[in-house]
């Protein structure tokens, strides 16, 4: 007689997956917010040398820490 075996579905739990933790779901700024960050950033150093890909970095992480807190 043969034997019946079942399959089972295996869903993918953080004890499976190896180096990954838990992590809580964050608030996220908008991006209207992250852009007016921005713009005050360009504003605080009158214009002068900087970019904007580093100001809306720097808005990003201000906006972050400030959600968090």
């Amino acid at each position: 007689m043969a034997k019946m075996t079942t399959t089972r579905k295996m869903t993918p739990t953080i004890a499976m997956t190896k180096g990954v933790t838990k992590s809580r779901s964050k608030a996220m700024p908008s991006e209207e917010q992250v852009r007016a960050r921005a713009f005050e950033i360009y504003l605080r150093r009158n214009g002068g040398p900087g970019d904007a890909q580093s100001d809306w970095l720097q808005a990003e992480r201000e906006l972050a820490e400030e959600l968090t807190l």
